[in-house]
């Protein structure tokens, strides 16, 4: 699966603002057949930083969405701010 393929979008929801600002997390709608390991590849190439913990999640509508926790070193506001979330 091609690196464009895997990531869809940013969700901006409530608890994903939340989840950046306490948890240094955000979250991302991802294809639902990319990996774990796939999606980590993706985000660390797509934005050069590095990523602590990736969480997976399908919505009762079938959307995969991706909690991606980054590195202490890399504030989740500056990369919210790059996508236009903030």
């Amino acid at each position: 699966m091609e690196i464009q393929e895997v990531i869809k979008r940013p969700v901006s929801s409530e608890k994903s603002i939340r989840a950046m600002e306490s948890e240094n997390k955000l979250v991302f709608a991802v294809h639902l057949k990319a990996t774990k390991a796939q999606i980590k590849k993706a985000m660390e190439s797509l934005f050069k930083v590095k990523i602590e913990k990736i969480t997976t999640h399908i919505t009762p509508q079938g959307e995969k969405r991706a909690y991606v926790k980054f590195g202490a070193e890399t504030p989740a506001i500056d990369i919210a701010t790059q996508l236009g979330l903030m």
